[in-house]
């Protein structure tokens, strides 16, 4: 037998309630008779449609407490269709609940079956939207959980991290501050063969030098002024799962010798002990820094370059995944007005449009940020480029024309065919794949004519 869907149905009159129930025999029917009663039955099942009477006590003879009732429910449930049932002249009323979220009115006396037509659409719409949602989500997540991308250049990575996390190498991401260096780390330990171990992570850049070595290697008993008992080290706390060394390029000299020694032989010592304890664990590092130059200035050895690069992998920037900055804005802005229960449709044009302008030196990091807070700080509808505390952005539809993308790229290639066959039409045409007349077509239409053209 086929579930029904829940409508809630907020009336104090008990006659209208009864009709209302008898009318919406297909769905089934919830009831209220305030604002208090009606915020209980949505905590404890949220229906996607509402019908609501203005009308509620303790002001029956007003709608003031209707239209709390209104803001209540869309504040904590903003997806949900409200259905307003007003009287036959309150036209003015009608306006201002469609103006605050409500889906639809309907005057009364009620027709019922007009009503369960309004009903339906409304379940409907709210049907579509979530599919909508579902379907965006699948479509855009990559293959690895945690990581939404559309970018060709983030797939790649993504492709690249699948394939060698069931093996042992040690992997080196490399990559700007927010681009989700943990997260593809994370992603290496959960595929790999060590996923039921630890995940041990530790910022080599964090961590005074003085006290990271006692970190990674941990102590014993005496070992200096202040250590009481014995404590292992996160490579050690890290065996049979994966370890995480970020901001490997910050490592002091000091240590550098010691790691390439613990990643030759798999085997530590505490500080003040001299017995090799060998641990097993897969190694993940990562670094916002250039260590090709820091090699070649003599600031990172070279021999443990190599050791912990035996896969590399570069993690493009924010700017550079075409697509992913809208997306991931949508995707942030979704969780935070669900986190904080905000009654929020969206970004405007011009928010969108500042969002793909923006250059984004703090990556994925700041853009979450941002929308957390303009999702937070926002007192309209939609979020605006002012609330994201974004500089403008080209908001014309030029920009996306396909036909002028196609023209300006024709454009540029038949201006370098020509410059690099100095001129020499037929030597063009050649190098382009047309004829020379096409060539010719291709140069009155571009208005190209430089001087010293050869047949």
């Amino acid at each position: 037998m086929t579930e029904k869907t829940a409508v809630l149905v907020i009336e104090d009159d008990e006659g209208v309630r009864r009709q209302l129930r008898w009318g919406l025999d297909d769905y089934e029917v919830r009831e209220a008779m305030d604002k208090a009663s009606a915020l209980s039955v949505m905590e404890e099942t949220p229906c996607s449609v509402v019908t609501l009477d203005l009308g509620l006590p303790p002001d029956a003879e007003g709608v003031g407490e209707g239209f709390a009732t209104l803001d209540a429910i869309l504040q904590r449930w903003p997806e949900t269709k409200v259905i307003v049932i007003t009287g036959r002249d309150d036209h003015e009323h009608a306006v201002r609940a469609i103006g605050q979220g409500a889906y639809d009115f309907y005057h009364k006396p009620i027709d019922l079956d007009v009503l369960k037509l309004v009903v339906s659409r409304a379940q409907r719409l709210y049907q579509l939207e979530q599919e909508n949602k579902r379907l965006l989500a699948a479509r855009n997540q990559s293959p690895l959980h945690g990581i939404f991308t559309a970018s060709p250049k983030m797939l790649e990575v993504c492709r690249t991290i699948e394939k060698v996390a069931p093996t042992d190498a040690t992997v080196l991401l490399l990559g700007d501050s927010g681009t989700g260096k943990e997260l593809l780390a994370r992603a290496l330990h959960e595929l790999g063969n060590r996923n039921e171990g630890p995940f041990v992570a530790i910022n080599c850049a964090a961590i005074p030098e003085t006290l990271l070595e006692s970190e990674l290697f941990g102590y014993e008993k005496g070992a200096f002024t202040g250590a009481t008992r014995q404590k292992p080290g996160k490579i050690e706390l890290a065996s049979g799962g994966t370890l995480f060394l970020d901001e490997i390029g910050d490592l002091p000299q000091a240590l550098q010798a010691k790691l390439l020694r613990f990643l030759q032989e798999r085997v530590i010592e505490r500080l003040g002990g001299y017995k090799p304890i060998p641990v097993d664990v897969r190694v993940v590092c990562a670094t916002h820094r250039d260590l090709e130059r820091l090699r070649s200035e003599g600031r990172f050895r070279e021999d443990l370059f190599y050791r912990i690069s035996e896969i590399t992998v570069r993690i493009p920037p924010l700017a550079e995944r075409n697509g992913d900055v809208v997306l991931l804005a949508r995707i942030f802005f979704e969780r935070y007005r669900e986190e904080n229960k905000r009654r929020l449709k969206g970004f405007t044009a011009e928010a969108l449009a500042a969002i793909e302008s923006y250059h984004w030196p703090g990556n994925i990091r700041e853009l979450e940020s941002r929308v957390k807070r303009a999702v937070l700080l926002c007192d309209g509808d939609y979020i605006t480029a002012e609330v994201m505390e974004l500089p403008a952005g080209k908001t014309d539809t030029e920009s996306l024309n396909l036909q002028e993308a196609r023209d300006k790229a024709e454009r540029e290639v038949l201006q370098r065919a020509l410059a690099i066959c100095g001129g020499n039409v037929s030597k063009a045409a050649e190098l382009l794949g047309v004829s020379r007349p096409t060539c010719y077509t291709l140069m009155t239409k571009y208005g190209l004519r430089p001087r010293g053209i050869t047949e």
